[in-house]
């Protein structure tokens, strides 16, 4: 029976874990789980859009829908851990997120692959807050840096063997299943974490003045999707006039949510979004800036994916192998900035964001002049320079956006820093995807001369975004004030 403990200070150990490093390893896999299946998507999109002869639109919502509801469902999964006990929303996280990957393997069509992967976002978002804030219910104070660091080491680890996984599941077609096997895998993995939670994990005492903002929750809900659906939708509708009309509703709809978090901070009761945070002006620009950088990165690796596969009839094992120096020069940025510590911090900003964006230059260039095929050998230097380039911003991004917060705000700023994190990705989503869709000649065929000049043509257009957005980092990150020296304590950054 696993023991009940209460959450120890940041001087005292806990009272139970005996299996410590049995339960951290539950807690490891299941957040390798869900980030291995954040980046196998990208290398089965194609697959998965020749399966079920799906519109661009709906290719792009198999991404960005996940990444939406995991960004709006993931501070209230952290309240609900408090509420409920973390180790009870951990099991219930992991199991939700098994039932929708099967949800996604079994899919008979797009639509319903879509609404699985709502599934997927709501079980990740519940499942991935819990993960980080078990480790002080598990270890010492002297113990908990070195398991910080194995969620780091996971990461990284799972952004490398993502794209590779999935081009050997597909290039398998096990049991002519197809792609299909890249989700159907999380379902044996699913069930031996909840079996092992519930022999190894804690119970922590639950917090009986934690609430949830459920007014706040859907008026986030309905800005993001006023942006989001138009941009996503608007191209195959033809954008008619109302999809302009939610663009600019969404400005309202946003001010509401604000005088609503004030209302709630000015009341005592549960806020979204702490009030003390949205008067905060430097992180408010940080969280704008972290909304930014990390816009470029998704939107890139659907259009890579779509460029390498459907353009010039790469395998998906291939356009996995392709990307890997990118997650390679991610991994080997990230332990660097790790023996850097809080030195230098802007400056790091201005060289990781301007490495990037020089990178994707780099890329358009090739690209630009591509004939009728391509090694993805070809592309390794530009790949590791943007991969690099992205692990040496993102740990002083965090840390100075984190800098100007105080510490009684410190866990609601962390949390709401990685929620937009994540709408960041789903805007940029939108919005390359809309740039490349647009631009795409969708009446040629794949793997045609005709098709590669367009998927050519398409994919350098798209990549002009990430280009300023990373550009515009490097040089609006001096907008923030000098960062005090802080590290965020169990806080992580996922790609």
């Amino acid at each position: 029976m696993a023991e009940t403990v209460r959450a120890p200070s940041s001087d005292a150990a806990p009272a139970g874990a005996r299996h410590r490093w049995l339960a951290m390893a539950v807690l490891l896999v299941a957040g390798f789980m869900n980030l291995v299946d954040v980046t196998i998507v990208n290398v089965a999109l194609p697959s998965i859009e020749a399966d079920f002869n799906a519109t661009a639109s709906q290719i792009e919502w198999v991404v960005a829908v996940y990444i939406l509801v995991f960004a709006l469902c993931l501070i209230p999964g952290g309240r609900f851990g408090d509420m409920l006990g973390r180790r009870t929303m951990f099991i219930a996280g992991v199991m939700l997120f098994t039932f929708g990957s099967a949800l996604c393997g079994l899919a008979p069509d797009i639509a319903w692959l879509v609404g699985a992967r709502v599934v997927q976002g709501v079980g990740g978002a519940i499942m991935i807050p819990q993960t980080l804030a078990l480790v002080p219910a598990l270890f010492p104070p002297a113990e908990r840096g070195a398991a910080f660091a194995l969620f780091g080491l996971s990461a990284g680890l799972a952004s490398v063997s993502g794209p590779l996984l999935g081009g050997v599941l597909i290039g398998a077609d096990l049991w002519g299943l197809g792609w299909r096997p890249i989700f159907l895998v999380n379902i044996p993995v699913g069930v031996l974490a909840v079996l092992l939670a519930l022999r190894f994990l804690p119970r922590v005492a639950r917090r009986a003045d934690v609430g949830i903002d459920t007014v706040g929750i859907l008026l986030a809900g309905a800005a993001l999707l006023m942006v989001v659906f138009p941009l996503i939708e608007g191209r195959s509708l033809g954008w008619p006039l109302w999809c302009f009309g939610l663009m600019v509703l969404s400005v309202p709809v946003a001010g509401a949510f604000v005088a609503w978090q004030r209302r709630q901070g000015r009341l005592g009761r549960p806020e979204l979004l702490p009030a003390a945070l949205l008067a905060n002006r430097s992180y408010l620009v940080g969280v704008g800036l972290t909304a930014v950088l990390f816009s470029g990165i998704p939107g890139f690796f659907l259009i890579l994916a779509l460029f390498l596969q459907n353009g010039f009839g790469l395998t998906p094992l291939q356009s996995g192998v392709t990307t890997v120096p990118f997650s390679g020069g991610v991994l080997l940025a990230s332990v660097i900035a790790g023996r850097l510590g809080n030195r230098f911090l802007r400056q790091r900003i201005t060289a990781g964001a301007s490495m990037l964006s020089l990178g994707m230059i780099w890329l358009m260039v090739q690209v630009l002049g591509v004939g009728d095929t391509v090694q993805g050998i070809t592309y390794l230097p530009a790949l590791t320079l943007a991969g690099i380039g992205l692990g040496t911003a993102i740990s002083p991004l965090f840390n100075t956006v984190l800098a100007s917060v105080s510490g009684a705000d410190s866990g609601g700023a962390s949390g709401a820093l990685q929620a937009f994190q994540q709408v960041g990705g789903a805007l940029g989503i939108a919005i390359v995807g809309q740039v490349f869709f647009s631009r795409l000649d969708g009446g040629a065929v794949n793997g045609s001369v005709a098709a590669q000049a367009a998927y050519a043509s398409a994919f350098t257009t798209a990549l002009v975004y990430p280009v300023l957005s990373f550009g515009a980092l490097a040089v609006l990150v001096w907008l923030l004030p000098a960062p005090r020296p802080v590290t965020p304590a169990g806080f992580q950054a996922s790609r």
